[in-house]
């Protein structure tokens, strides 16, 4: 693959651009196969039982999801402190990224062979995806104070972010459009039969979109901070690279008081946002099976255009409020949503949470990104420091996708899950009145 020779100056237009441009390919990942497409075509597979057999055990099908994808960041949290740390030490944080965009990709690809019949193969499938996409995003995420400065870097995660949102609506549109209409695609078979066949065309198409758009990225983003050999004891330097970090968070008072309260919301978060479309999937009284279909992907496209107005108002009210402020306002507001989707019943109910949702869930992310990459220290191994904040935020969803999975597997409700996730935002906003403040670069 091409790279530019020259690099670009930190701060710059193009630089940024194409680092937020990242965004834009790799979006149509968390869009189409974790929150949209994905969940309907998989719970599609169970319309007669909703029981998976597991080892001599029946495991709830929206449960079995949760405890593969909970396995599956448990993967990326062992594996991405050592990747970032041998990143940092050989500068080339790049060539680590594109393995993982290529292995998160070919995984949307694949997935165009899960069925019922293949389930076991299906689930491997959907974790090796979910492995390539968080892992791609821990070194996208350490990109960010290499090619921003501190008061660049609440805008830019947050055009991040939203033009991720624009970039995964166009091809969600598109593939709706062919959910719906498959015989204007020329998709033979009856209704039923072709939509299915669509949605499966659309994984496909969500894994060549990510690689095609990831190219510009990789092109003009910098391969990494200095040439060093490499020997037989790289693999020891990550540690060590590591032991290194870990030493300095230890004498960061602000960081070390931030990463917990991260940990503690970011269970919630990343948990309700995996297991939304299930929710609404099964819990919501829809009319029919179309409507049903219909209603979920309006409702993810709602979150979707709501989201880019939320990341920006957020942005907004952190450069006048402060961040950690805005941080404790927006995860208030996530633990009145989770009290309020434990009540609601009706597609419209579900179209208000949707777009309350948008509102706040780009906001809680980009901000968090901002504001951890504002506490690091200024240094070149940003890689190894944003391993931590990514490990920190693998481990939540570790936690929270397994207890989901368990309260969801003896209850047989989701709703019980989504309300005791409630009580994580409260204390992660609690747990942020403890930050100081004037630490924050500006």
């Amino acid at each position: 693959m091409l790279e530019l020779k020259i690099p670009l100056e930190k701060g710059s237009k193009k630089i940024i651009n194409a680092w937020a441009f990242y965004d834009w390919a790799n979006s149509v990942y968390p869009l189409v196969i974790s929150s949209a497409i994905f969940p309907i075509y998989y719970a599609s597979l169970f319309s007669e039982d909703n029981f998976i057999s597991f080892f001599q055990f029946e495991v709830k099908n929206t449960a079995m999801i949760s405890f593969v994808t909970a396995a599956a960041f448990f993967i990326v949290a062992l594996m991405s402190p050592l990747l970032t740390g041998i990143a940092d030490y050989i500068g080339n944080k790049k060539r680590f990224m594109k393995i993982f965009v290529y292995l998160g990709a070919f995984s949307c690809i694949g997935l165009y062979f899960f069925e019922l019949k293949t389930i076991y193969l299906g689930l491997f499938i959907h974790f090796l995806g979910l492995i390539g996409y968080s892992s791609s995003i821990v070194f996208y995420n350490s990109y960010l104070p290499d090619i921003a400065f501190p008061d660049q870097q609440d805008r830019v995660s947050a055009r991040g972010f939203s033009i991720g949102y624009v970039g995964s609506v166009i091809l969600l549109l598109s593939n709706l459009a062919m959910i719906m209409y498959p015989d204007f695609f020329g998709i033979e078979g009856n209704k039923v039969e072709a939509s299915i066949k669509a949605m499966r065309y659309s994984f496909i198409s969500a894994g060549i979109w990510w690689i095609l758009f990831s190219q510009y990225s990789f092109y003009f983003l910098p391969k990494g901070n200095r040439e060093v050999k490499v020997t037989k004891d790289i693999f020891w330097n990550g540690y060590k690279e590591l032991k290194s970090v870990w030493k300095l968070l230890e004498d960061n008072i602000a960081l070390k008081r931030f990463l917990p309260a991260f940990y503690i919301y970011s269970m919630a978060l990343q948990t309700v946002l995996l297991v939304a479309v299930y929710f609404g999937e099964e819990e919501i009284l829809w009319g029919s099976s179309s409507e049903k279909t219909m209603g979920l992907i309006v409702s993810i496209l709602l979150i979707q255009i709501v989201g880019i107005l939320g990341a920006f108002l957020t942005a907004m009210a952190s450069e006048r409020f402060g961040n950690i402020r805005a941080l404790i306002v927006v995860n208030s507001i996530w633990a009145t949503l989770c009290c309020y989707a434990y009540y609601i019943e009706t597609p419209m109910q579900f179209y208000f949470v949707a777009g309350s949702v948008g509102l706040v869930m780009g906001g809680l992310q980009a901000l968090s990104r901002s504001t951890y990459s504002k506490l690091i220290p200024i240094t070149e191994d940003t890689a190894s420091f944003f391993s931590f904040y990514d490990v920190t935020e693998k481990i939540a969803i570790i936690v929270g996708m397994s207890l989901f999975g368990v309260i969801d597997q003896i209850t047989g409700s989701m709703r019980n899950a989504i309300l005791f996730f409630m009580t994580f935002f409260i204390i992660g906003a609690v747990m942020l009145l403890r930050v100081p403040r004037k630490k924050l670069r500006s």
